[in-house]
């Protein structure tokens, strides 16, 4: 048989499916004959195709070698390359290949396939649109949307997607990035319905089940994000950052122990081999709170892709639960100085910066890092009221607040004290004595901290999270991040230094109550100590002996999660019941504080306030420090 022949063969079999046997007769061919270019490359063509990356750069660097010339092949070494992980030679051959045939379509296209994996995302978008501007390319298009998702230029990616559909209608892998991009429009349900029209096609594309599931979890829909995980794992076994968003949906729905299992499935599925591996090997960790582990995880993807910003925040994240406050804090300026105003990386930035004492430039933080102030489709009826009244308390005083925009009312700080300081030998001595630790006391604030407080309070349009037993929440991020309450926070430290003592502030938050309903149900809180004080008049509360705290004698387990001590209800009474605990009631008084130990579980008492709106029931907490098992 001729070598022409033998080579012809081999293609045959290639086509069949029959790599090996192709292989075999291909190395052949180029063994015979050193020179034949076309030999070395089909040889490292099936090998790449069966995974023998080493092997298949071996035959196509000596394709390269017999033409140095030609474009394609060093194509086809980056790619190969690149499977390696040997991402900047593989990026080196594919400017090789462009140097040599700038008008090839095709070697525009596959770097920016590259340059995408490498994430070097903006890089990528300039070579698909070099591509693009030599001709029609559906699948450049495609790629381009999922390089645009990846720099947060979602309206971009979607517009991009559209051509692509527009070149290739009902193209699958167009529409899932499309999903993709709806999504991070915040058109969610649309990307779900795009999903499901693309599984009715592709029933078994398991990738696709996963980012429906991502998106359910988004949604808050976590039971159907489950199934959807489900359905992914059951197709493809080895997804590992399937397994660890299923575990993340689990967690939601308190399906704690198949949570952990979830996530201990992700770490054995498949060893780590890209940056996305790592990075969801780290999530998987950090859902089984081994934060160093994790850590470990998130710096190898970090060492595969260092300009990824969601990474450096994910660092970030790691490195403030294992109390590592400045590592944490660098990590969250890198990640703000490769992408500036990343929501999560201020975030982070915001409660490093709380526990480490710096707490008016954590608020500040907080704050900058926002929520979404849209106005709903759908306000609640106890909030809808509260607007209401608030509109006309500002109006009296000649303020137009505008619907769906922050308006904040003084909050400065005070030239003279906020906390009044005669309160701290008292304090101190009756935290020293009290097993378990409670703490009352009245004149909490000085007059004029107390003035300014309310102030803000009541005239301030921060109150965006509405709860359903009829209160509101104010967050930092929604405005409740003024430097007085910065100024409060750090006298607190300063005057009961035996109380909260080395504890930063680890959270804070403002309540506003509807007359009549119910308030907070029974909890812990993920802190030491629990500052809880109220700052509405006595006689706005129709019963004086109630409307303050309900606190019992009893710690949240050390064993339970979050979403145990604060939100199952039914779990935590049989807890109380079991363990016969015994209520402290505080009755309710303006300017009187509740410290203590935030194990405690406790809950708003009953409440019975006059109706208007400078009667409503307004509560201050300031959570310093962390549970004594937290965080290990």
């Amino acid at each position: 048989m001729t070598l022409q022949l033998q080579f012809e063969q081999a293609l045959g079999l290639q086509r069949q499916g029959r790599l090996a046997e192709a292989e075999r007769l291909f190395s052949q061919v180029a063994g015979a004959d050193p020179q034949n270019f076309q030999a070395h490359r089909m040889t490292a063509v099936v090998r790449y195709q069966q995974r023998k990356f080493a092997e298949a750069l071996t035959a196509i660097d000596a394709a390269t070698s017999v033409s140095p010339g030609t474009a394609e092949p060093w194509v086809l070494r980056g790619v190969i390359l690149q499977s390696l992980s040997r991402s900047d030679e593989a990026v080196a051959s594919m400017n090789k290949a462009a140097e040599l045939d700038p008008g090839d379509i095709n070697t525009w296209y596959n770097r920016g396939v590259v340059l995408g994996e490498i994430g070097r995302f903006q890089e990528a978008v300039d070579s698909y649109d070099r591509a693009l501007a030599i001709g029609p390319h559906p699948d450049a298009l495609t790629n381009r949307g999922g390089v645009l998702l990846s720099l947060k230029r979602a309206q971009e990616a979607l517009e991009s997607c559209d051509k692509a559909l527009a070149l290739r209608p009902g193209d699958l892998s167009a529409l899932c990035n499309r999903a993709l991009a709806l999504a991070e429009l915040a058109r969610p349900e649309e990307a779900v319905a795009i999903f499901d029209q693309v599984l009715t096609q592709a029933p078994n594309a398991a990738q696709t089940w996963s980012n429906r599931g991502t998106v359910l979890h988004d949604l808050e829909r976590y039971a159907e994000a489950v199934a959807s995980f489900d359905r992914a794992v059951a197709l493809d076994p080895r997804n590992a950052t399937a397994w660890t968003n299923r575990g993340r949906s689990l967690f939601h729905i308190q399906r704690f122990d198949e949570a952990r299992e979830s996530f201990e499935r992700s770490l054995t599925v498949a060893p780590p081999q890209t940056s996305v591996d790592w990075d969801s090997r780290g999530d998987a960790l950090m859902g089984l709170k081994r934060y160093d582990a994790a850590l470990a995880a998130y710096d190898a993807a970090l060492a595969m892709t260092p300009s990824a910003a969601r990474l450096w925040s994910k660092r970030a994240a790691t490195l403030y639960m294992l109390a590592r406050f400045e590592d944490a804090l660098a990590a969250a300026d890198h990640a703000l100085a490769l992408r500036p105003n990343l929501p999560v990386a201020l975030e982070m930035r915001g409660k490093v910066l709380l526990e480490m004492k710096r707490v008016e430039e954590g608020l500040a933080m907080l704050q900058e890092r926002g929520v979404d102030r849209n106005p709903r489709a759908r306000v609640p009826e106890h909030k809808a009221r509260h607007d209401a009244e608030q509109r006309d308390y500002l109006a009296a005083r000649g303020i137009t607040a505008e619907a769906g925009k922050l308006y904040i009312a003084g909050g400065q700080r005070i030239p003279g004290p906020a906390v009044n300081p005669a309160n701290a030998a008292i304090v101190a001595k009756t935290w020293a004595e009290t097993d378990p630790q409670i703490v009352v006391i009245d004149d909490l604030l000085t007059p004029e901290g107390l003035e300014a407080l309310r102030e803000f309070c009541l005239g301030s349009t921060m109150w965006d999270r509405a709860y359903d037993n009829g209160y509101l929440g104010a967050l930092p991020e929604s405005g409740f991040a003024a430097p007085l309450l910065a100024q409060i926070a750090e006298e607190l430290s300063a005057t009961f230094p035996t109380v909260i003592g080395d504890h930063g502030l680890r959270l804070l938050w403002g309540f506003k109550y509807d007359s009549a309903l119910k308030g907070i149900t029974i909890h812990a809180d993920q802190a030491a100590v629990n500052v809880n004080f109220w700052i509405t008049p006595d006689d706005a509360n129709l019963n004086p002996d109630r409307g303050g705290l309900v606190i019992y004698d009893a710690n949240a387990p050390a064993d339970w999660e979050a979403a145990d001590y604060n939100g199952n209800d039914p779990r935590v009474w049989d807890f109380l019941k079991r363990v016969n605990a015994k209520p402290v009631t505080v009755p309710y008084r303006m300017n009187r504080a509740v410290i203590f130990d935030s194990d405690l579980f406790h809950e708003t008492d009953q409440l019975s306030f006059k109706e208007g709106y400078l009667n409503r029931r307004m509560n201050i907490t300031m959570l310093f420090g962390r549970r004594t098992f937290y965080g290990n």
